[in-house]
C-alpha cells in the first residue's frame, strides 16, 4: 500500500494497493505515448492538408525521403487515432490533473524537440547549418 502525492494535493489520503499504483504508473506511459503520438500528427496531418510533401516513414530512405501529402494526411490521421486511444481510452484523463498532463506533455514536447532536430535540416530549420554556411564558417 501507498499513499499517491495528487491524492495529497486533492485532500484525499487514500491508501492504494500496488496493483493500483501499477495501473496508475501504465496510465502515465500511456498518455506519455499518446502525447508522442498526437505531436507526430501534427506536421504529417498539415503538411499534408497544404498539399506539400513531407518526409515519413513509407518515404524512401525512410524520414529522408519525401512521401506525397495524401500519404502524410493518412500517416497524421492514424497517429490521431492512436494518440486518442492512448490519451483518452486508458484510464480516465484530466488535463486538470498535474501528472496526467506532466506525462502528456513530456511526449508531446520529446516528440517536437526530435522532430526539429531530425528535421530542421531538410527544411531550414537547423540554424546552425544555415549560420555556417552564410558565414563561411
Amino acid at each position: 500500500l501507498s499513499f499517491v502525492p495528487e491524492d495529497w494535493v486533492r485532500g484525499e489520503c487514500k491508501l492504494r494497493s500496488r496493483a493500483d499504483s501499477a495501473m496508475t504508473w501504465l496510465t502515465y506511459v500511456s498518455y506519455f505515448f499518446g502525447g508522442i503520438f498526437l505531436g507526430n500528427a501534427i506536421p504529417h496531418f498539415v503538411s499534408g492538408t497544404m498539399g506539400r510533401a513531407f518526409q515519413s516513414p513509407f518515404a524512401h530512405p525512410p524520414g529522408k525521403g519525401l512521401s506525397s501529402a495524401l500519404v502524410n494526411v493518412g500517416w497524421g490521421a492514424f497517429n490521431i487515432v492512436v494518440g486518442y486511444v492512448l490519451v483518452l481510452r486508458v484510464g480516465t484523463f484530466d488535463l486538470r490533473d498535474t501528472w496526467d498532463a506532466v506525462a502528456f506533455g513530456a511526449g508531446f514536447f520529446l516528440i517536437g524537440t526530435m522532430s526539429a532536430r531530425l528535421f530542421g535540416p531538410f527544411h531550414g530549420g537547423d540554424m546552425k547549418a544555415s549560420h555556417s554556411s552564410s558565414t563561411g564558417a
